[in-house]
């Protein structure tokens, strides 16, 4: 008999499913009577921020709870359609229960808009863009009214010619498909959505197509196309070229003939670079999904949301929602155990909701509504998976591990699928399910797609739990609680956890937090409980895939999901995580290898000859020693200054006028000096900023780390904010720690370093040594990927930044 090992004891299945009475529930219900929430005060203030009704002073005039009674009630409007005598009031209740208890919460367009003027209540949308320029257009103006409306598209443009391509009507020649999505990109990025979600797109281009190797690499320069995920469609074709070593053809858009071939390995080799350089491209597994489209008789897929979970047909959209798993755990004896039951009857109620979402949803086009009516997909999801794994003392990277996900994603298949086969009795099949795969196999559904696993960027952060079938990132972090400090935050379950099991102390928490959040490796944590707690880092490119694709066997969509890389991860793996994901099934994939964001795009200690890079010796400021009395005190001397220093001045726009900052460094290329002016001289923003300027270089001369210090400004708030996009700066202090930040940036040069009076070879050296030195400090000093609200860094997991000192997240 399988046996498993709860809180240090090993205990069959078998014992733990035949318990019956539960002693503890982990849902989030605070008052099982009136039901009110149990938010916590990260998650209220994400609500704040982006969910709950506001008053004409920009405050919240809604609580939570009357959030989710505002969406059950509407939602619940929806069964009038089918039954005009239907008791709203019970409906309305088992929906409200069902998201006031964190149990399940649909995505955020319909939290945000459901109730409201707005009433749009989808987050996916695919649109196709033709070859012709009144199209093109049409689309972008399309593109611009869902993403007014928190919504999120998703664009081929493989049907566009290539550049340089015969224009017909003017004899002209096409400018190509990466020039429109830069035109996609400036409309995103003008539009805010409903106020509260800036515009996401992804961008597909078939393999096959003549422009793939600029595609490729077309978010190389990382000032381009910033609002678009971009993924490479990718054939069976391409694949069985790429595993002989041989060609294959592009195709031309527009006679649909061969126009010339390119090596497979060549292109996969490229695809897997830029992926290492920047996460970007993904690939789509083009022909598999088609094989599943439900209803090959209306259209084919060509392309996904942006995060690559929903592939659609052109104009379809999709409504999501997930499942909180960690609130479906009980607590027996001392075992923990999924409730089953109580599991099935959320499936039940969550395909319900989700089925009402359709008909109750106010469509941006008629085109849209038309076909989304049609095929009636919807997209029940989960999360708090991780978080599960942990209670039930199973590591995520085993095979114990795969076999949950396969269980637990298998029974919300199964349920859900058994709960749309009653809908179709009471309600109808959905209108294109004649012709469609389902009736040939002899199922009568009321939705064409039930499942796919979601990002749950925000959504989680308001359950409390983790994102999707994410690990987690790690457990301990920093919260933003007051302006410029942030204090630590730890996964509570973990402390309970190892104060009960004896490896506590008082030291434990600050040796995690120097482990990069994880327990793998200190001694002090035993490694039963090591092998429970792992997080993203302590996990295998081929373990996240292959818990990608046990989801996948039983998502009717796609999943949504990050395969994590060490720094040191190569190409080389990359590509074998591509080809594991492609014969396991998975519908795409996705990789991040750890510090490849825009600001960590550098090879760090690699030169062009292939020489290894000379060390790097920082220099320390001076500790001396006082004595006073019998203590000692410790202060810092600052360094001194160098006779010849040199550096770089920058300008920002502000509301205050110019600003201005040099940034000095030393002989050996460390920041060492900062000096902020206005371009109007005098006045309190001027010496302001001469004090700001006088404390940074005090500082770095005293050697505080540059990354801390821009921490410390970035994202502090005036009451005149200065721009849009990424040029927008909130106060004085704010625009010098971005400058700060993207001084940071900047690769030596000829020019700032010119060659000494020896030969050309040791110049070269010298050259090369300096571009070691400051692609050394950009590795290790500066802000990697830092977040638009408090300035600290961001991380990327399925498919969104997520920043867990303030709760912003943003899911392309």
């Amino acid at each position: 008999m399988e046996t498993t090992k709860q809180n240090g004891t090993a205990k069959s299945q078998e014992q733990i499913k035949t318990v019956q009475t539960p002693e503890k529930s982990f849902n989030g219900a605070k008052n099982p009577k009136t039901h009110e929430p149990a938010i916590s005060q990260n998650a209220l203030r994400v609500l704040e921020k982006r969910y709950l009704v506001k008053g004409p002073d920009g405050r919240a005039i809604e609580k939570p709870s009357d959030l989710f009674r505002r969406v059950a009630k509407n939602i619940a409007q929806g069964d009038l359609a089918y039954e005009p005598q239907a008791d709203l009031t019970k409906t309305e209740e088992s929906f409200y229960r069902l998201m006031a208890d964190l149990r399940f919460l649909p995505n955020s367009p319909t939290l945000m808009n459901a109730g409201r003027d707005l009433q749009q209540l989808s987050a996916c949308f695919v649109l196709p863009v033709e070859d012709s320029m009144e199209s093109i257009f049409e689309t972008v103006k399309q593109a611009a009214i869902i993403h007014k409306s928190g919504g999120g598209t998703g664009f081929s443009f493989s049907r566009l010619r290539p550049k340089d391509d015969v224009v017909r009507t003017t004899g002209g020649v096409a400018s190509g498909p990466i020039s429109f999505m830069k035109v996609f990109n400036h409309a995103t990025e003008a539009v805010k959505q409903g106020g509260t979600r800036r515009g996401a797109n992804m961008g597909i281009l078939r393999v096959d197509h003549p422009d793939i190797l600029d595609f490729i690499s077309c978010k190389a320069d990382t000032s381009e196309v910033t609002n678009f995920n971009i993924s490479v469609a990718i054939t069976d074709k391409f694949m069985e070229a790429y595993k002989k070593g041989e060609d294959y053809d592009l195709i031309s858009p527009r006679s649909g003939e061969p126009v010339r071939k390119l090596s497979a390995k060549v292109v996969m080799d490229k695809i897997a670079q830029q992926a290492w350089q920047t996460g970007e491209p993904g690939l789509f597994f083009i022909d598999p999904t088609n094989r599943a489209n439900p209803t090959p008789q209306i259209g084919d897929m060509e392309a996904t949301n942006p995060c690559g979970e929903q592939p659609l047909l052109p104009h379809e959209s999709c409504n999501l929602g997930s499942i909180n798993l960690e609130a479906h755990l009980v607590e027996v004896d001392g075992f923990v155990r999924v409730d089953w039951a109580a599991l099935e009857k959320t499936v039940r109620t969550s395909v319900h909701f989700l089925d009402n979402i359709i008909d109750m949803n106010n469509y941006p086009i008629p085109q849209i509504e038309k076909i989304t009516k049609g095929n009636r997909k919807i997209g029940l999801g989960l999360m708090g998976f991780a978080r599960m794994l942990f209670k039930l003392e199973i590591p995520y990277n085993s095979e114990k591990g795969i076999d949950m996900a396969r269980t637990v994603m298998g029974f919300i298949h199964d349920i859900a699928r058994d709960e749309s086969t009653r809908f179709a009795e009471k309600r109808g099949t959905y209108p294109y399910w004649k012709g469609s795969r389902h009736e040939a196999q002899g199922l009568r559904l009321r939705n064409s797609y039930l499942t796919t696993i979601a990002p749950t960027g925000t959504i989680s952060m308001i359950a409390d739990t983790s994102g999707g079938c994410e690990p987690e990132f790690s457990l301990i972090w920093y919260k933003n609680v007051m302006d410029g400090e942030h204090l630590p935050y730890v996964l509570s379950y973990f402390i309970e956890v190892a104060k009960r099991e004896g490896f506590y102390s008082e030291d434990l928490l600050e040796k995690i937090q120097n482990n990069k959040g994880s327990v793998q490796g200190i001694d002090q944590v035993p490694q039963y409980w090591q092998d429970v707690f792992v997080t993203s880092h302590g996990i295998s490119a081929e373990s996240h895939v292959r818990m990608q694709a046990a989801f996948q066997e039983f998502s009717d969509s796609a999943v949504s999901k990050t395969i994590n890389l060490p720094p040191e991860a190569t190409s080389e793996s990359i590509k074998e995580a591509y080809l594991l994901a492609f014969r396991l099934g998975c519908k795409g994939i996705t990789v991040y290898r750890d510090g490849c964001r825009p600001n960590q795009v550098m090879n760090v200690g690699k030169s062009d000859k292939g020489k290894k890079a000379a060390p790097v010796v920082k220099a320390e400021a001076p500790v001396i020693k006082k004595e006073k009395g019998e203590e000692a005190l410790h202060t810092i001397a600052p360094r001194p200054r160098p006779d010849l220093m040199m550096g770089t001045t920058t300008r920002r726009r502000t509301s205050c006028g110019d600003l201005y900052l040099t940034v000095n460094r030393d002989e050996d290329g460390m920041p060492f000096e900062a000096f902020a002016t206005m371009g109007k001289a005098g006045g309190c923003e001027g010496s302001f900023n001469e004090a700001i300027g006088r404390l940074i270089s005090l500082c770095m001369r005293a050697g505080v780390a540059p990354r801390d210090i821009v921490k410390q400004l970035i994202g502090i708030r005036c009451n005149k904010p200065f721009g849009i996009g990424p040029d927008k700066v909130l106060s004085c202090s704010d625009a010098i720690a971005k400058i700060f930040n993207q001084s940071l940036e900047i690769k030596v040069t000829e020019e700032r370093y010119p060659p000494n009076n020896g030969t050309d070879g040791e110049a070269e050296n010298e050259m090369e040594t300096a571009t070691a030195v400051m692609e050394e400090i950009t590795e290790n000093q500066k802000m990697a990927f830092p977040c638009p609200d408090c300035g600290c860094e961001l991380i990327f997991a399925e498919g969104c930044e997520k920043c867990y000192q303030c709760n912003y997240s943003r899911c392309y």
